[in-house]
């Protein structure tokens, strides 16, 4: 498909109560530096877009990620025809949002109350807006600036910094700016809509500095480009990107930007000719894989890596990245980069290592540096798999294993870094529950712990392995028998009293015991003996699936909206609309039944996601839930990062042909592949028989094909202990 017929607003749908994604229709090349987007209403804080709504307020220069992180550095431009003497209260326009075009390469509308067609055309650090005016007297552009800004204005730009940051180390963070048109500017038309600001005139220069800036310019003629770029270190770097843009126009700017889109695009080719919808939304989430983490390094005149630390405020050279959580990402976006796009990974995992260099711990949430979000170190997750599939080099890797092991077992003066409770973890062998999410800590740092042992294990280091490998089974230390669940402890070994399996937070995050309480991807036939047999355990997924939505609002005293969004999906207590429900379904193949995996799967493909504005059951975080479906759309799912294999699951489209390294191919081909064939019957890999319950990633960069054959029954054969993926323990 081509990235032209992808229509951004997928998942924006959305209020703080309830999420149908919380996304924003972004518009710009693939992992930009910067975003853009229409705002509709800015008094709604990072809900400032409504697919519903034909309010213009500007075209939004954005670094949000999550509106629960909000934006680090924004600006609004609008395009305005008015007479400079005019009045406005309330500057914002119209437009149809039925006929305007929100692609990831460009934004389109026409603007009603002003009667301007405008064109965005993005590129890495800039973009070109193009505007169509009614007449030549009266055109003009309003910026609008939120905190401190300085500029200069001079005859054919406008340039200087903005400073309005959600959150960072560098209490004086700042985005330089420059906006270059190519009409010459009326200075003396020049309306500042702001009591914060002082004017200083400069011979045919003007300098602003303040807070809160609105500024309407103007200039003659029926049509201005206005080319934009910024940078995060300095003015000059600004000009210096802007300069490498001036001399494309629109149409070049376009065509760069849809090939840097099909660059990735074509590396999946699907062939269904009966389920365009479907291969319609495939791409659409696609789509959502290649925007995050966004490049935080610009190109200095040699066209080098540089980025500004923010840490000791200082430009370095050097990769580097922001915006993401590694809580979200680490299970489904990175592992089908590593597939698709090993090349990227490589590259980002040099900016996590520059994090790493500059802040003495490995991130965990970036946006722009350091949030300390949600539980566990996980970025040792894409560690452990990128150095499992041999993508990371010896001598980096080296230094990973010392970053790792440095969050395992040194407790930052500062709570933003490394592992929380880390001294807790290493006296008790988990977390007690004087630490809040103490279950999910345990859980994830235990999981850390054997990506820990994966890449000591590849540098040869067998008895580092070997002890980290073991504090991975610390799962185990958390698990009462008597309820059957992992549940809070306290440091003298007591589990807390009074427990319910549907009572949220607390000890668990953003769920309760059922959605949190499976989180051992490392040893799945270990936590299985914890509930006395394989069997045992599939009667317990079977009650989790089959136990309705219920729950109590526990610690959190209110019904958050991961609660709502659970309830509204209605799959039982397979909360699919968060994160730590994403492996459950695949969790019934290691108990020898893979027809439930198949079932669940299939239904939550047709039933929970599509091409809209309400085309998720919940957050989609940066490419995480977008991730689930396109790996799961294909057939199988990396339930364990770092051990090389990927779990068959039910694959939904006749063919689909994915464009490997070293010019390999893997065919993924399904037979009979109807809605009401809900199991898989047979497979074949390469030609024969195959009944293993995973492929590697050697098989698949190997090239070959894979043929699923569906039908309305499951099969009948029961899987052998040696056909099941990967567990420390062993079956």
């Amino acid at each position: 498909m081509n990235i032209t017929e992808i229509d951004t607003r997928l998942g924006t749908k959305n209020n703080f109560r309830f999420s149908n994604g919380n996304t924003l229709p972004l518009t710009g090349a693939p992992f930009a530096m910067n975003f853009f987007t229409v705002q509709n209403d800015g008094s709604q804080g990072s809900w400032f877009f409504d697919p519903d709504s034909r309010r213009f307020e500007g075209f939004r220069v954005t670094h949000q990620p999550s509106p629960w992180m909000g934006d680090f550095q924004h600006l609004q431009i609008l395009p305005i025809s008015i007479a400079p003497e005019a009045t406005i209260s309330d500057p914002a326009g119209s437009f149809d949002n039925t006929t305007a075009l929100f692609a990831p390469t460009q934004l389109q509308l026409h603007d009603l109350r002003y009667d301007i067609a405008s064109q965005l055309v993005p590129s890495t650090y800039g973009a070109i807006l193009t505007s169509h005016y009614p007449d030549n007297q009266n055109s003009g552009i309003q910026l609008e600036l939120p905190g401190k800004f300085d500029l200069t204005l001079s005859s054919h730009q406008i340039s200087g910094w903005v400073s309005n940051f959600s959150g960072c180390e560098d209490p004086e963070f700042k985005m330089y700016i420059v906006f270059n048109f190519s009409q010459p500017l009326n200075l003396t038309r020049t309306k500042l809509l702001t009591v914060n600001c002082q004017a200083v005139e400069i011979s045919d220069q003007t300098h602003l500095k303040g807070t809160d800036l609105r500024l309407c310019t103007f200039f003659n003629g029926q049509e201005n480009s206005l080319q934009f770029a910024s940078s995060f270190i300095s003015l000059e770097q600004a000009q210096l990107s802007l300069s490498r843009q001036l001399s494309k126009g629109p149409k070049q700017q376009l065509t760069e930007v849809i090939d840097a889109w099909q660059h990735y695009f074509q590396r999946i080719e699907i062939n269904d000719r009966q389920h365009t919808d479907r291969v319609k939304t495939f791409y659409t989430m696609l789509y959502r894989m290649f925007l995050f983490p966004q490049k935080f390094y610009e190109l200095d005149e040699q066209k080098q890596p540089i980025h500004y630390d923010t840490k000791s405020k200082m430009t370095k050279p050097g990769i580097l990245y922001t915006n993401n959580g590694f809580w979200d990402t680490y299970k489904t976006v990175y592992p089908l980069y590593s597939l698709i796009a090993p090349e990227l990974l490589q590259e980002m995992l040099q900016g996590f290592l520059t994090s790493y260099r500059e802040s003495g711990f490995l991130p965990k949430w970036l946006s722009p540096d350091e949030r300390g979000l949600m539980p566990g170190t996980l970025i040792d997750a894409v560690i452990a798999d990128a150095a499992r599939k041999d993508l990371i080099a010896p001598t980096e890797l080296n230094e990973f294993l010392e970053a790792m092991i440095k969050s395992a077992t040194v407790q930052s003066d500062d709570p933003k870094y490394g592992r929380r409770g880390t001294l807790d973890y290493l006296k008790y062998g988990y977390v007690p529950d004087t630490h809040d999410e103490s279950v999910n800590h345990t859980l994830d740092y235990a999981y850390s712990d054997y990506c820990i042992s994966v890449v000591a294990e590849k540098l040869g280091q067998t008895e580092l392995a070997k002890k980290y490998r073991q504090s991975a089974l610390n799962y185990q230390n958390i698990f009462d028998p008597e309820v059957g669940f992992v549940r809070p402890k306290d440091p003298n070994g007591h589990f807390e009293k009074d427990f319910s399996p549907i009572e949220w937070g607390h000890g668990y995050t953003e769920g309760s015991a059922w959605q949190n309480g499976f989180a051992v991807y490392q040893d799945v036939a270990g936590l299985s003996q914890l509930y006395g047999s394989t069997d045992a355990f599939y009667h317990k997924l079977v009650e989790l699936v089959n136990t309705p939505p219920k729950f109590d609002v526990g610690a959190y005293g209110f019904e958050i909206h991961e609660i709502s969004e659970m309830v509204a999906l209605n799959f039982g207590q397979l909360a699919m609309s968060n994160q730590p429900s994403f492996h459950i379904p695949y969790l019934f193949t290691y108990v020898k039944h893979p027809e439930m995996t198949q079932l669940l799967v299939k239904q939550l493909l047709l039933t929970s996601f599509a091409a809209s504005p309400t085309g998720f059951p919940g957050d989609e975080d940066n490419g995480s839930m977008a991730g689930w479906y396109v790996l799961s759309a294909l057939g199988f799912y990396p339930v364990t990062p770092g051990s090389g294999e990927y779990v068959l699951g039910m694959p939904i489209f006749d063919q689909v042909i994915l464009h490997l390294p070293a010019d390999k191919t893997f065919e993924l081909k399904t037979k009979h592949n109807f809605d009401q064939n809900q199991f898989v019957k047979a497979r074949q890999f390469n030609g024969q028989d195959y009944h293993m319950s995973y492929l590697t990633h050697e098989d698949f960069m190997a090239g070959g094909q894979l043929t699923v054959d569906l039908g309305l029954a499951p099969d009948p054969r029961p899987l052998n202990n040696d056909e099941l993926p990967y567990s420390i323990n062993q079956y």
